[in-house]
């Protein structure tokens, strides 16, 4: 039975490029402000769970354009659940990640997460690209861990520890979910794949519960949980888009770019808007990121190696 799968929102030789760039501006927007509910007093587990429900806006607006169907066999349920759980679950474990280890040093680690991407999808997918993309993948790839890096000392108490393993269990979730992502695009809708990675952050609401500090006080105010839907329908929004440019384009294209340009956005509005100027090491990142991105959009496309073509949407 032949899928119904939603309408193409772009059209165009480079589909791919058009929503991985809008999955960029999305989460560049974002990344720029996602931190102030928390410094208001709203807890970072409670805008997980914000983040969860809204999760469930755009999924419902697909759905309901694919009138309400969902691929419910074996295989179907069991990528969905893959892919949702390990991005959900790596949020789980960045939370506890952050509260006993230093961000300027965990961040950087987990930006890295395309590398397992790219292998991946080179060993199983059969993937390739010509030499602009791999000079694009690898100028990502360099500017990706400069966006997080603050070139401050490392304190001793800062030494690798426990916060080290999850970082780097962090990366692999993600790494792996991404390339799940592309993997089932060959045999799913992009509905379903995004049902299921609704419905995994949900499912792991309780958790997030569970981890919040309830003895200390909690903003419920407007610029708490109502200013933490407003971002968080952005990073929803961004993640739609995101399995649009998976299912048209390569893994190890699409998660470089996405990776590298999103921080180049939120960099730039923090420098326009907030008037945050950043330090050396972010300035040499946007520079990479911006050859990066004009590389990987110059790159010819290439059909893979693969026998699996990705369902048409």
């Amino acid at each position: 039975m032949k899928l119904t799968v939603a309408r193409k929102i772009t059209t165009g030789k480079k589909l791919w490029l058009s929503y991985a760039l809008i999955t960029t501006i999305f989460w560049g927007v974002w990344g720029a402000f996602t931190g102030l509910p928390a410094e208001n007093g709203f807890p970072d587990t409670l805008i997980y769970c914000v983040w969860a429900l809204t999760m469930v806006l755009p999924a419902t607006y697909i759905l309901h354009r694919n009138n309400w169907k969902v691929q419910t066999d074996r295989q179907s349920m069991l990528y969905g659940l893959i892919i949702g759980l390990l991005g959900a679950g790596g949020q789980m474990v960045l939370f506890y990640a952050v509260t006993i280890g230093p961000t300027y040093l965990i961040f950087p680690i987990i930006s890295l997460s395309p590398i397992i991407t790219i292998l991946l999808s080179i060993l199983f997918l059969k993937e390739r690209t010509g030499f602009l993309g791999i000079l694009g993948i690898v100028m990502a790839l360099l500017a990706l861990p400069l966006f997080e890096y603050s070139g401050d000392s490392i304190n001793t108490k800062d030494a690798v520890g426990l916060w080290f393993l999850l970082a780097i269990l962090v990366l692999i979730a993600w790494g792996v979910q991404a390339y799940f992502m592309k993997l089932a695009n060959h045999s799913m809708s992009v509905e379903s794949i995004f049902f299921y990675m609704m419905l995994s952050g949900i499912l792991l609401i309780p958790v997030a519960i569970y981890m919040t500090d309830f003895s200390k006080e909690i903003n419920w105010g407007a610029d708490g949980p109502f200013l933490a839907m407003l971002i968080q329908i952005l990073n929803a929004i961004g993640a739609l888009f995101l399995v649009y440019a998976f299912r048209h384009g390569k893994a190890i294209v699409v998660s470089p770019l996405t990776n590298a340009v999103a921080p180049l956005i939120t960099a730039v509005i923090a420098i326009i808007v907030l008037g945050i100027m950043p330090n050396d090491y972010k300035i040499v990142g946007i520079v990479l990121a911006i050859i990066a991105a004009f590389l990987l959009a110059l790159e010819p496309e290439r059909k893979t190696s693969s026998k699996k073509k990705p369902l048409d949407s």
